[in-house]
């Protein structure tokens, strides 16, 4: 690939997803050589636009439940559907990219000097009985549920990778990523905040799901890439961090944001709740401060305006090529 030798060289899996292309444009802004693999099954080239067009970028098709063969001396693994619409579409393959995925980068990590920061999620809390949710909470999860195929890979992936630090000192950061949001969000994902944005932008009425009253905390994409680069930057994490915002809103609040924003009347059709959904969602990020000075920035207005018209532009140009 003739990488530089004065860069240093990160792996980013999931590159071509909502996440995953954010982190991969900071990096390269930080001067790192990054290759980045994905195999679309929810990602989208189209986020790796700007990536691109730099020469210290370099993509690969290719799937973390395969042997990986890269050079990297950091590691950001972000490669599984993360929203419910897709890792219920394929649970199978949602459940072995988790496991299989953590497996195949500890091969790759063992006996090397390779860190791995791998994106875990506060699903790992289920439907929480302890609000806010601290890193030692062990969670309320259905291991047959319907979102088990997410919730349960997460879980296992986070032992799996524990493991290897412990028999093989394999080098794991952990964050325990809470809802987050920004442009590049695929259109029909299912999360709350595309769904809104894309339903108000549309004229449509809003769908609220159960009375609404069910809780979230909302953290902007550009907070949520700053506390993963903090993470990679320490000489060692042990166990895992919360990484989110802990205002919280109710998913009503959240569909009046979004219309105050967009204008027009607040329109709702409601639908019942889905299957083991959480109840309420609030990161406690007090390890977060302490560890890495992380304390999120963007408000959730200011947040929204950006998310909105970045949706408005490529809603725009989808209609105009029909």
């Amino acid at each position: 690939m003739g990488l530089g030798a004065s860069r240093k060289t990160a792996l980013v899996t999931g590159a071509a997803g909502f996440l995953g292309s954010h982190l991969v444009d900071r990096l390269l802004a930080e001067g790192f050589e990054v290759v980045g693999i994905d195999n679309l099954m929810t990602g989208d080239l189209g986020n790796l636009e700007k990536a691109g067009r730099d020469r210290h970028f370099h993509f690969q098709m290719g799937d973390v439940r395969e042997p990986i063969h890269v050079y990297a001396e950091l590691v950001f693994n972000f490669a599984c559907p993360a929203s419910p619409v897709h890792y219920q579409s394929d649970p199978y393959a949602t459940l072995t990219t988790s496991v299989l995925g953590a497996q195949r980068l500890v091969e790759m990590a063992r006996g090397r000097r390779c860190a791995i920061v791998h994106a875990s999620t506060s699903e790992v809390y289920g439907d929480p009985t302890v609000h806010p949710q601290p890193e030692s909470y062990w969670g309320n999860v259905n291991p047959i549920g319907e979102r088990a195929c997410y919730d349960e890979g997460k879980r296992c992936a986070e032992t799996l990778l524990n493991d290897a630090r412990r028999a093989w000192g394999v080098d794991v950061r952990i964050a325990r990523i809470f809802n987050t949001y920004g442009p590049r969000m695929a259109f029909d994902d299912g999360r709350v905040v595309s769904n809104f944005v894309v339903q108000a932008l549309r004229g449509k009425p809003l769908t609220l799901f159960g009375d609404g009253q069910q809780t979230r905390s909302f953290c902007y994409v550009d907070d949520l890439v700053e506390g993963i680069m903090r993470m990679s930057r320490l000489e060692r994490v042990d166990g895992p961090v919360n990484l989110g915002n802990p205002e919280e809103f109710t998913i009503r609040q959240l569909a009046e944001e979004v219309v105050k924003q967009i204008g027009g009347d607040l329109a709702i059709q409601h639908a019942p709740l889905p299957s083991d959904d959480p109840r309420q969602r609030k990161p406690d990020i007090g390890r977060a401060r302490e560890l890495l000075g992380f304390s999120p920035r963007v408000r959730l207005a200011e947040g929204l305006g950006a998310t909105i018209e970045d949706f408005r532009r490529r809603l725009s140009e989808r209609d105009e090529r029909g």
